[in-house]
């Protein structure tokens, strides 16, 4: 064989000189009578050696390697149909009238299959990967079985065979054919004809010898890499003699041993393939032997198979359209072994299809139950699907990316309904005692999930409440499952408003029963708050459960590990959290002395007031109150001032409800910390300004609290501002008016600071806020001009003579009048150095206290304002000289009585 193959593919020359002595060789050997008996043969010849040029030339042509094979690939099974659709040799002998007559027409039909088998020879000669030709001659030979099988097997065991010797040595051997020409071979070896069967397995046994030094190759070139100089050592190579025809024979289960241990996961995948699709073919002997092969393949070698997710799918679809007894357990089967090694991917398939699931689903949900030696992973994989949001595209993170064939995304709907097929099995009971913690939690979100996806879909199915209730059932809780039932848990929790009550109650109930998964569920939930949720309702429902387990298992305060969540949870994005963490941290404030960090705990709440929802800030005001009002003086003391600075913000905030709130408790501090004033000065001072301001709020309660706080401060510093504060006798510029006496005699210092502060409200879009602040500032400015630089009056008067423009015409004669008192300041601040220092010096010393400047009365017209509700007496209450000094000698003594108040004009002359 090896010189005619050698003679065969010499050159393209060769082929088309043997065409054109056709007619010679006919005359010397006679074939003219061949001709009158056997026209088929002679056809058969002169196609095949038509066909055996053109394959040739193409060969040797520059043509699209693509479109080179698949031009090929006609040709051949051209030239399959003409070699093996002939008689066979018995019926040629026949033929022949004459022993002269058989010998002619025998060789004839030999040279006929040696031409096939040539050009078969030459291509694979040429590429190993035309090996692909056989694989084609194996699908062809079982398509009809007409064809001449014998003689076939032998033109495929002989080119194997010649494969086989070429590739030997080779570094690399680019055949991809493999699997499924295996997968071809593997059925014939358990043919009825037993020279099919020999010449199968000899086949079979090349095959695998191809594919040994195949894989040998593959494992070279990725260790290379890795390969140290000088430590390269040749590795002795097996002779393949457990492929021998005669060892595969012994026993059949080796071929499928073998294959799957010699096949590289490519090729062991398309051989996996090739038998799965013959399990549905009409031939029920073919389809039990595929089935056989499948089953004694994937016991040992199901972790090398790809592509698991597709031969899932595959396996659904055949199930759908075959109802077949056979065909079913085979397929079941192939998934329990597919389960065994690669469960991730099995599962993660099986929950991809439309829910409810159907009968075939289940049935394969049942499969993959059954390989009791991955429940645990087999349960890992169904919490990693539970993570997810029905409804909700996001790409779930695996050990490879997936994406939900259903854009709806309805796996973990699907997961739920599985967890309630695969929990009351036996292998599984005894695993879940392991998952409780993570079961549980992940189906309380997906219970919230649901009935949120309920609304839309009333019809649907509650599986995630179903699968809470087997877990439960399952987890030896029975008592709890009954508990929630009497109390009509599990009835409401379709009702979105109940679900967050239900995961209290869940929670309470199993506390009240004493669940022995206590300490796992608490390291859980404690784990999982510490790592942080997915979503923030993840958190929400989280702080519920972790709260209540707490609440029935330890006694306030908690131990400081669990402390320091609430005391993280405070500033978390999610308003609800931090709402939920101050609710529990405030009803702490009967042991607030007990915790140990107590500080930290106080200074986390403060930061909340930083938060952009109100909600929190009003929660978090709350919070601080109750507990301030139960901290130790010391404690209290020396957080004091960082409080207080932290309520100063908060009384210019833009929600009425929170500033009287910020500047109540600020009055509440004060009055706390009496005995430590003057560690309160500069704060006291620093909120001054929207203390006074805000007295002019169009919200009583505002008004109310500034007058509360207030009064607080004049009583804490001696002021005698507390009369004015009355509402028999309140006037807004008396007040400013005492506020900036009191500040003359004994705090100056902080006058220009109040300038500055106050300066900042004049651009408010609050009317009120900018007609008070003209006012406190000509009063500020009146009392402290002395104490002012030019460029600080420069910019005190850019600043008013943009309020001058102001829409309101009582601001801007307010304005106006203030502007006066700047340019007076200004013009002292042109004279000479010494006569402002003199001036300065005479200021100190001789302190003149001020009189009204404005003689401003608030308009009747103010809607909302508390000052517009109730009449204003302007004539009675302290607008007039004579009446403020009443007020100030009873206020103040017989010195003020005797002082003189002079007119604004010879104030500031």
């Amino acid at each position: 064989m090896s010189s005619r193959i050698i003679k065969a593919s010499k050159n393209l020359g060769y082929v088309e000189d043997k065409v054109s002595n056709l007619h010679v060789l006919q005359s010397s050997v006679k074939w003219h009578r061949v001709e009158q008996s056997a026209t088929s043969l002679w056809d058969a010849y002169s196609g095949l050696i038509s066909n055996q040029a053109m394959i040739l030339a193409l060969n040797s042509s520059f043509v699209d390697p693509a479109l080179q094979f698949e031009t090929q690939v006609k040709i051949i099974k051209s030239s399959f149909k003409m070699a093996f659709a002939v008689t066979n040799l018995d019926e040629v002998r026949e033929i022949g009238m004459h022993e002269e007559d058989e010998n002619d027409l025998e060789n004839l039909y030999r040279t006929i299959l040696n031409i096939f088998e040539d050009t078969l020879l030459i291509l694979v000669s040429k590429d190993v990967y035309k090996l692909q030709f056989l694989k084609e001659m194996a699908v062809w030979m079982n398509e009809d079985n007409s064809y001449i099988q014998e003689e076939a097997m032998v033109v495929i065991s002989r080119v194997l065979s010649f494969a086989a010797r070429k590739v030997r040595g080779s570094a690399s051997v680019n055949a991809p054919c493999l699997g499924v020409l295996a997968a071809e071979l593997s059925l014939l070896c358990s043919h009825s004809d037993p020279s099919i069967t020999q010449q199968a397995f000899v086949g079979m046994y090349h095959l695998l010898c191809i594919a040994k030094i195949q894989s040998e190759g593959t494992a070279k070139s990725k260790n290379k890499k890795y390969d140290k100089p000088g430590n390269h050592c040749i590795q002795p190579s097996s002779s393949g003699t457990e492929f021998l025809p005669k060892n595969l024979q012994k026993d059949k289960s080796k071929i499928a041993q073998s294959v799957g241990k010699t096949l590289l996961p490519p090729l062991l995948t398309d051989f996996v393939w090739s038998l799965l699709m013959k399990l549905s073919v009409p031939d029920q002997s073919i389809a039990s032997e595929a089935a056989t092969i499948l089953k004694l393949t994937l016991e040992c070698n199901a972790h090398k198979v790809t592509m698991v997710s597709k031969i899932v799918d595959t396996i659904y679809k055949q199930l759908c359209g075959d109802d077949s007894p056979i065909l079913r357990e085979a397929m079941l089967r192939v998934i329990t072994l597919l389960t065994r090694t690669s469960p991730k991917k099995v599962i993660f398939q099986l929950m991809d299809y439309p829910v409810p699931a159907d009968d075939i689903l289940i049935l394969m949900w049942y499969a993959a139950g059954s390989e009791s030696s991955v429940v645990p992973r087999v349960l890992k994989t169904i919490l990693l699907i539970l993570k997810g949001k029905p409804r909700e595209m996001e790409k779930i993170i695996t050990e490879r990316k997936h994406f939900s064939l259903d854009a709806t995304n309805m796996m973990p709907v699907a997961a739920s309904q599985a967890l309630c097929t695969l929990l009351p099995l036996g292998p599984y009971k005894k695993a879940v005692a392991q998952f409780f913690p993570q079961l549980l939690m992940a189906l309380m979100l997906q219970l919230f999930y649901s009935s949120n996806l309920r609304l839309m879909t009333e019809d649907r199915p509650f599986y995630a409440r179903d699968a809470l209730r087997v877990l439960l059932n399952c987890s030896g809780l029975q008592e709890v499952d009954t508990a929630l039932k009497r109390k009509n848990c599990w009835n409401q929790f379709s009702q979105v408003l109940f679900h967050h009550h239900g995961v209290y109650l869940v929670a309470k109930t199993l506390s009240e029963y004493n669940f022995p998964q206590f300490p796992e569920t608490l390291h859980y939930l404690y784990k999982l708050a510490v790592e942080g949720p997915r979503r923030s309702e993840d958190s929400v429902i989280t702080i519920i459960f972790f709260t209540e387990l707490l609440n029935n298992f330890f006694k306030d305060p908690f131990p400081e590990k669990f402390l320091v969540l609430f005391r993280n949870w405070v500033n978390d994005p999610d308003p609800a959290v931090c709402k939920l963490s101050l609710q529990k941290i405030a009803s702490m404030a009967p042991v607030i002395n007990e915790i140990e960090n107590v500080c930290s705990l106080l200074t986390s709440i403060l930061d909340a007031f930083l938060s952009k929802d109100m909600t929190v800030i009003i929660r978090a005001l709350i919070t601080l109150r109750k507990l301030l009002d139960r901290l130790d003086k010391v404690t209290y003391s020396s957080l004091s001032t960082r409080i207080a600075s932290s309520y100063c913000p908060l009384m210019d905030h833009g929600n009425e409800g929170i500033r009287s709130m910020a500047i109540r408790h600020f009055g509440q501090l004060l009055m706390d910390m009496s005995q430590y004033t003057w560690m309160l000065n500069d704060v006291v001072y620093a909120g001054l300004v929207p203390l006074i301001l805000f007295l002019e709020d169009t919200e009583e309660r505002v008004v109310k609290a500034c007058k509360y706080t207030l009064k607080i401060c004049a009583s804490e510093l001696k002021w005698s501002t507390l009369y004015f504060l009355k509402d028999e006798y309140y006037n807004f510029e008396l007040v400013v008016l005492n506020i900036c006496n009191n500040l003359l005699i004994s705090h100056q210092k902080y006058i220009t600071d109040l300038i500055s502060e106050t300066l900042g409200f004049l651009e408010s879009s609050r009317t009120y806020l900018r007609r008070g602040s003209v006012i406190l500032l000509g009063y500020l400015a009146k009392l402290g001009g002395h104490l002012l630089l030019r460029d600080e009056i420069d910019v005190m008067l850019e600043a008013i003579d943009r309020v001058i423009r102001d829409e309101d015409p009582v601001i801007r004669e307010l304005a106006e009048k203030t502007n006066k008192i700047f340019m007076e300041i200004a013009y002292k601040l042109t004279t000479s150095n010494i006569k402002q220092s003199f001036q300065r010096l005479f200021n100190f010393i001789y302190l003149k206290k001020l009189k009204l400047l404005y003689n401003y009365n608030p308009p009747k017209d103010l809607t909302g304002s508390p000052m517009g509700i109730k009449e204003i007496r302007s004539d009675k209450e302290a607008t007039t000289k004579d009446n403020y000094e009443d007020v100030l000698v009873k206020n103040e003594g017989a010195s003020v009585k005797n002082a003189r108040f002079p007119s604004a004009l010879e104030h500031s002359s």
